[in-house]
């Protein structure tokens, strides 16, 4: 049988750690260097380690627009994941109870609550807290008319919150009327306003643009759930273009982010999109 025999200055450390009642790290017991064990391990290390894997928090966010069951079983296991925040792109950033508070899900809002998550504004007015919404506004003049994820408005958060407030008590409707009520007589509560586009007109944006020979080197111009245009990845879903002018857009509520499509007679031929660091031309493909 193999033996190992400690050296001198090993026994030395682990009668010290002994006496100090601290646990023996394996590997000065075993004779195996730290170096030798840590490379062992490293295969079983998830690649983003000690951070939490993107794509965790991508369907936290994701799944926190429509899906209490599988939000439960990621947020169970791990309770910060209420916490989630995930920039869709451009800088349109969301977060799990951000997700809950726009489409209405009063009841995936609430239960990221009572898991940890920071409700924020939009949260409370979805939820009809008015004495929550009528504070903010008194202690911050103006705060009403900041947009949530995706450029959406305070406003539209609280008219959200119908979806499921039928389903709670008689207080809490009246409360949530008051909210919505409320907002509607600040003015400006319902974020900037945008020129009207018809479906007409938005078809002739619709389709895909390349800028470079990739598959993925491009953008789709759709038309997305909100009934509003929407830029996205190529074959993917996108976030919403306001229309701020002639052919001229802005993304998602980004303001530092704009589109402007190219005509030739009264044909869309290409896009340029702006933002801070990258000015990018996409041609449109022909069908």
């Amino acid at each position: 049988m193999e033996q190992h025999h400690l050296s001198r200055r090993t026994l030395v450390k682990t009668t010290a750690l002994a006496a100090l009642g601290l646990a023996i790290p394996a590997p000065l017991v075993s004779g195996e260097s730290p170096q030798t064990q840590a490379k062992q391990d490293l295969d079983t290390i998830p690649e983003h380690f000690p951070n939490i894997p993107p794509k965790i928090i991508e369907e936290v966010v994701g799944s926190s627009h429509f899906d209490l069951e599988r939000v439960k079983t990621l947020v169970d296991k791990r309770p910060e994941l209420s916490r989630s925040v995930w920039e869709w792109r451009f800088g349109d950033f969301e977060s799990a109870i951000g997700a809950a508070s726009h489409v209405g899900r009063r009841d995936i809002a609430l239960y990221l609550m009572g898991k940890g998550a920071r409700p924020t504004l939009f949260t409370h007015a979805m939820l009809g807290h008015f004495r929550v919404i009528n504070s903010a506004v008194e202690a911050v003049p103006g705060i009403q008319a900041v947009t949530g994820p995706h450029g959406i408005s305070l406003l539209d958060h609280a008219l959200a919150g119908e979806r499921m407030i039928y389903e709670t008590t008689p207080t809490e409707i009246e409360n949530w009327e008051q909210t919505v009520a409320y907002l509607k007589e600040l003015g400006d509560a319902g974020g900037p306003i945008y020129i009207n586009m018809s479906p007409h007109e938005q078809q002739k944006y619709v389709g895909d643009y390349k800028y470079g020979p990739g598959e993925t080197e491009g953008f789709t111009i759709g038309v997305n759930m909100r009934k509003l245009l929407s830029l996205g990845p190529i074959g993917g879903f996108g976030g919403a273009l306001y229309k701020i002018g002639d052919n001229l857009f802005t993304y998602n509520g980004t303001p530092s982010v704009t589109l402007t499509f190219e005509m030739l007679d009264n044909q869309v031929k290409s896009l340029t999109l702006v933002d801070p660091d990258i000015t990018l031309t996409a041609q449109k493909v022909e069908s």
